[in-house]
């Protein structure tokens, strides 16, 4: 069985067709990405003690894509797996989280996730 460039380009866009998804929601979505404003640059966190995480939430769309936050910790160019909050409103503009135990540092920063990923300013967790 031949299969010919034009039964290829058919199924490509078969294919797009099944793939594209349907939005049942008519009301224009717009992605959400408030700035962490602490910690902010010279900021020290010692393991095992309750800080803020704070961003800026004025001015918010009317209608975000994903209202829901999560806020990772960053070492260096990497996101740990090291969830510090989860399933909060991200219009709630602030949260306290527990430092966890971690390697001493000053490259770490806080990542705020809801519509998408923003960083802190590189700060420093101590041990003591």
């Amino acid at each position: 069985m031949k299969f010919t460039l034009s039964a290829a380009v058919a199924v490509f866009a078969a294919a797009l067709v099944i793939a594209t998804p349907l939005t049942l929601d008519s009301e224009k979505r717009d992605v959400y990405v408030p700035p962490v404003l602490h910690p902010r640059a010279g900021t020290v966190w010692t393991v095992g003690r309750t800080r803020n995480v704070v961003w800026n939430v004025t001015n918010p769309p009317t209608s975000i894509t994903n209202g829901i936050g999560r806020i990772m910790l960053r070492k260096g160019a990497r996101t740990t797996p090291v969830i510090l909050q989860a399933n909060f409103s991200i219009l709630l503009g602030q949260i306290q989280v527990k430092v966890p135990w971690v390697e001493n540092g000053n490259d770490y920063r806080v990542v705020l996730f809801g519509d998408s990923g923003n960083f802190s300013p590189a700060f420093t967790i101590t041990g003591a």
